[in-house]
């Protein structure tokens, strides 16, 4: 018994004999998803901003800007460290803060107590 040739089959189909078929299994939910940065750069921001206390405003400064940086990265999901990065701005601005207030009392006692 002849079976008639498909036209879209140059090679004729095996008919009666079928291989198996795998079952399809689903892919992870949501697809891959880039490694996320670790918090160097919050705890970068924490470390300059507590030194900025003690040294000096432009270390304070530092650390503000590396805590504005890494709390905008960890806002967009890019690396980890919001709350750090978040106490590093901050303690930062408190650092300026105390530091110009220091330098104006400073001032203050030199120019009232008589400094040449």
């Amino acid at each position: 018994m002849t079976y008639p040739q498909d036209p879209n089959n140059p090679y004729g189909q095996q008919y009666g004999y079928q291989q198996p078929g795998y079952p399809q299994y689903p892919g992870y939910p949501g697809g891959y998803q880039p490694p996320v940065e670790g918090s160097g750069l919050a705890v970068g921001s924490l470390v300059c901003s507590i030194l900025g206390l003690i040294l000096c405003f432009v270390v304070g400064i530092a650390g503000i800007i590396m805590g504005h940086i890494a709390y905008g990265k960890a806002k967009r999901g890019v690396a980890d460290g919001q709350g750090l990065a978040l106490a590093g701005i901050i303690i930062g601005y408190i650092s300026i803060a105390l530091n110009i207030g220091l330098l104006a009392l400073f001032i203050g006692i030199g120019a009232f107590s008589g400094w040449r």
